[in-house]
């Protein structure tokens, strides 16, 4: 298979906004100390052209700023991504390529309320030359027709669709943008689970017909085992576990994939009653991060070079890598 993403060593740090207290201390001639939020931290991984990757982890592991990094819509701070082998964005930061498009979960706010659907799906590939102004209705209801919407919606405003079609809209603009590669932040978890069905059996339709290279972030294991081929797990701005899907969820080998497994209600057959195990303990502050291992303040298996030594990631075994110094 040919390699089409290369993320090598990415990090993502922010500036913590200012603090109660800032400028007294800048008044009296002490420069305020800054925190650095690190919200990706070391990241490698690839991707072969049509596959789908799923990212899963808690909310606020970073996934989403990782998805970001990738379509270029925040610069890194550290590390390299490659499509191709060529940047996705130049050295002042700005990306360098209409290749990567995101579908984002709020379709509503990723959506020009002033903009007629028709103008805001063309407006991308007038800009880039992927159409013509005379040939742009007909480009438009085309990739309506992809996602199953009618033609005449091109004439309509997004306040005047329903939260799904707002979300097929918003895959259209996407995939007008002839992307290689589309990252997927949340695009179902905004909408009812009917809803969410449809909208997933829709990527899957189109990864069929167009071959799809997708990147789906979510926080629910049981979309991400349907759609993607492999998965990454996701902890404290770091990846965990990286390996076939269907592996993870039959032998998970991090402690925090076992345990993001176990905490998914689920059904019990004996009694038709939903079962489950939440994790114990709270997400660490990415402002301060625990030494050595993130997860050994919340796992059951945590040892003393846990506490002091940060475990690198590792192959265990074809195709399955993992950073833990005491794997499942």
């Amino acid at each position: 298979m040919t390699e089409l993403l290369r993320v090598a060593r990415v990090d993502k740090t922010f500036a913590a906004p200012p603090r109660f207290g800032d400028g007294l201390l800048r008044l009296i001639g002490r420069a305020p100390r800054r925190a650095a939020l690190r919200a990706v931290s070391d990241v490698s991984l690839d991707m072969t052209r049509g596959e789908a990757l799923g990212l899963v982890g808690e909310s606020g592991c970073g996934k989403s700023t990782l998805g970001r990094v990738i379509a270029g819509v925040h610069p890194q701070s550290a590390g390299r991504v490659l499509l191709d082998g060529a940047p996705v964005t130049d050295a002042a930061g700005m990306k360098t390529t209409t290749r990567v498009q995101m579908v984002f979960q709020d379709p509503f706010a990723s959506l020009d309320p002033r903009m007629r659907v028709g103008d805001g799906l063309a407006e991308g590939p007038l800009a880039h030359g992927l159409t013509t102004r005379a040939g742009a209705r007909d480009y438009v209801g085309a990739w309506l027709d992809a996602v199953n919407l009618p033609r005449e919606a091109a004439g309509r405003y997004p306040h005047q669709f329903s939260g799904g079609q707002r979300q097929r809209i918003a895959i259209a603009r996407a995939l007008a943008m002839q992307p290689d590669l589309i990252v997927c932040d949340e695009p179902v978890a905004s909408l009812d689970v009917s809803i969410q069905a449809q909208i997933i059996n829709l990527f899957l339709d189109l990864r069929r017909r167009l071959g799809l290279t997708m990147i789906f972030i979510s926080h629910d294991l049981s979309v991400v085992r349907h759609v993607c081929d492999r998965i990454a797990i996701m902890y404290l701005g770091r990846i965990v576990e990286l390996g076939p899907g269907a592996e993870i969820f039959a032998q998970p080998r991090h402690p925090y994939t076992r345990a993001l497994i176990d905490s998914a209600p689920r059904l019990a057959l004996d009694d038709a009653t939903a079962v489950f195990r939440p994790i114990e303990g709270e997400l660490p502050s990415p402002l301060n991060p625990p030494s050595g291992c993130a997860f050994h303040q919340r796992c059951p298996r945590a040892q003393a070079r846990c506490r002091g030594e940060r475990p690198e990631m590792r192959t265990i075994e074809a195709g399955r890598e993992v950073a833990c110094h005491d794997p499942l």
